[in-house]
């Protein structure tokens, strides 16, 4: 499976860098997948040039190419004014114009870095609604690393339990587009529960993916 990370840190080295690492080794301990990192600092003057000229310069468009064909994604941004950074957001703006539907369905791993704890809420205020609009399956638990948190107790707990939700995600989905299985979605008929029809996950899913 291919495991795509977009890192929008600015400096070298970068917390978002750092905390964008740990996700991508901690998921490859629990499921095989080939992890490929987009530096969006290297692809910034190609993103500017994007904008004015409407068209993507080579290595952006292998960048983009990849996020639409990875099976997975950790997305980590740092916090500028209490929201995804400007480059963070341009980079997935471009990706939209240039493939509306690039990440429906797809799982995607939320994180940010910032210098206090106070903007841990931008995971649920900013890139959880940015990445539901644009279709993907965010996976429920966000992963926010403020300055004091590194090398204290809670964010390795944070990052295992955040991979092990995406590479379970991942698998299931992968798993779902095997031929054997391609039918499996279309097979599940809804139940009724108390005057309500269930429509089972997968199936959802798969509604996504069309």
């Amino acid at each position: 499976m291919k495991l795509v990370v977009v890192s929008a840190g600015l400096s070298v080295p970068s917390s978002t860098r750092l905390l964008a690492d740990r996700l991508a080794a901690a998921t490859a301990e629990r499921a095989a997948v080939d992890v490929r990192v987009i530096e969006l600092r290297d692809l910034a003057v190609e993103i500017a040039h994007n904008f004015t000229g409407g068209f993507p310069a080579p290595a952006l468009a292998d960048a983009l190419d990849a996020v639409a064909e990875a099976d997975g994604l950790i997305v980590v941004t740092p916090v500028f004014s209490a929201s995804y950074s400007g480059l963070f957001k341009s980079f997935f703006d471009v990706l939209g114009v240039r493939d509306e539907g690039a990440l429906a369905g797809k799982p995607v791993l939320i994180a940010a870095t910032g210098g206090t704890a106070r903007h841990s809420l931008v995971l649920d205020h900013a890139l959880r609604p940015l990445f539901a609009y644009l279709k993907a399956v965010v996976v429920p638990t966000g992963v926010y690393a403020a300055s004091e948190d590194w090398g204290a107790e809670g964010l390795p707990e944070r990052i295992a339990r955040a991979a092990k939700e995406l590479a379970e995600l991942m698998a299931g989905l992968s798993a779902g587009r095997r031929p054997e299985q391609a039918a499996v979605p279309e097979q599940v008929a809804p139940a009724q529960a108390g005057g309500f029809t269930v429509v089972p996950f997968e199936a959802q899913l798969a509604a996504l993916r069309k």
